[in-house]
């Protein structure tokens, strides 16, 4: 498979929050077939969803890879898990969350996986870390 770059979004409003994005950033960067190409800078964000928690940090890379989509989002979950991360509350809180937020030249839309990610143009925090990753490796 070729390579491509997706673009990885990381929050965490559990715990040592900035911890949980470190060793996410570290397990990313030891992917098969991957590497990290950017990282933009961390941001507080309040929740999204009708749960009450904390706010989030939230970050995002830029991953040059090799895997598919599909192949990138057991990863993630794989990750994720490693970080403590369960699924019992949908919107809940969580120690980490990784989403594949884009791909620069794939397309998904299965039942468990779309991309690009349903809700960039909800985030404005998303919209803000991809102007950033994207200027980090094009710049002019």
């Amino acid at each position: 498979m070729p390579r491509d770059v997706a673009f990885v979004a990381l929050g965490s409003n559990l715990g040592d929050r900035a911890m949980h994005l470190a060793r996410a950033r570290e397990a990313l960067a030891k992917l098969p077939r991957s590497r990290v190409l950017a990282e933009s800078a961390i941001e507080e964000t309040a929740p999204i969803g009708p749960v009450p928690q904390g706010a989030y940090l939230n970050q995002m890379v830029a991953l040059e890879t090799q895997l598919s989509p599909r192949e990138l989002l057991l990863e993630l979950q794989r990750i994720e898990q490693a970080e403590g991360r369960t699924r019992e509350v949908r919107w809940g809180p969580r120690a980490l969350d990784l989403d594949i937020v884009r791909y620069e030249t794939q397309s998904v839309q299965d039942n468990d996986l779309i991309v690009p990610h349903p809700a960039i143009a909800d985030r404005a925090f998303w919209q803000r870390e991809l102007a950033e990753l994207r200027a980090a490796l094009h710049p002019r």
